[in-house]
């Protein structure tokens, strides 16, 4: 009721299997989810539905253990807010995300690729036209972590902290969580480095944060 006053077109289903046939019959722009739904949980509800959907996913959900919430942000989450929440919290969360969306969709004939490894196939960057590319075939990104790859390239090679990321890609500067900034750092590893367990080109400095390094 809180989303419908503020204008947004809500639909809500009373358990993971409804939800997930729901997205797979029509785009949402954005998921709040609940980890504990009927018949399939909040965790297999992402992880099913991240291969066919990059729309920005938010956990809503009581459990506040570390595990938890890590779990859920490796399962493909965007955002994770603990119960119980201020709404008004949520809806600002919200807006960040759909922001992020909406700046990836719109091309800008002012911007440039950049090749970000140029050993063939090479990795290639393209924030105007929202794409990334090894080669020919296109490297699926959800929009947080298309949005922090852009942050950690402007420009390449600048040691970018925790709490600026978490700023530039969540809006969240003031009460944000920097282990959304490692869970999705290791989940954008996991599809743009040869070898994520050895990475070359999002590489971390202890102690400061992480740098892009082209290659």
């Amino acid at each position: 009721m809180a989303l419908e006053d503020e204008g947004y077109a809500v639909s809500d289903y009373a358990d993971g299997e409804e939800a997930l046939r729901a997205v797979q019959e029509q785009p949402f722009d954005l998921m709040l989810v609940d980890l504990m739904l009927g018949r399939m949980d909040g965790f297999t509800f992402i992880r099913r539905v991240r291969p066919f959907s990059e729309a920005p996913v938010i956990v809503l959900s009581a459990r506040d253990d570390t595990h938890d919430i890590v779990a859920a942000l490796e399962a493909g989450a965007d955002d994770y807010v603990t119960k119980p929440f201020v709404v008004k919290e949520v809806s600002a969360r919200l807006r960040a995300l759909l922001r992020r969306g909406r700046v990836r969709g719109g091309a800008d004939d002012t911007d440039h690729a950049v090749v970000l490894d140029s050993a063939p196939p090479p990795l290639t960057l393209d924030e105007g036209a929202g794409t990334v590319r090894r080669g020919d075939e296109d490297v699926h990104l959800t929009v947080t972590e298309f949005r922090l790859l852009c942050e950690l390239a402007s420009p390449p090679g600048r040691v970018r902290s925790r709490a600026s990321l978490l700023d530039a890609v969540w809006d969240r500067g003031f009460f944000g969580d920097e282990r959304l900034v490692d869970v999705h750092v290791r989940r954008l590893r996991t599809k743009i480095e040869r070898d994520p367990a050895t990475p070359r080109l999002v590489v971390t400095v202890r102690g400061l944060g992480y740098r892009l390094d082209q290659r």
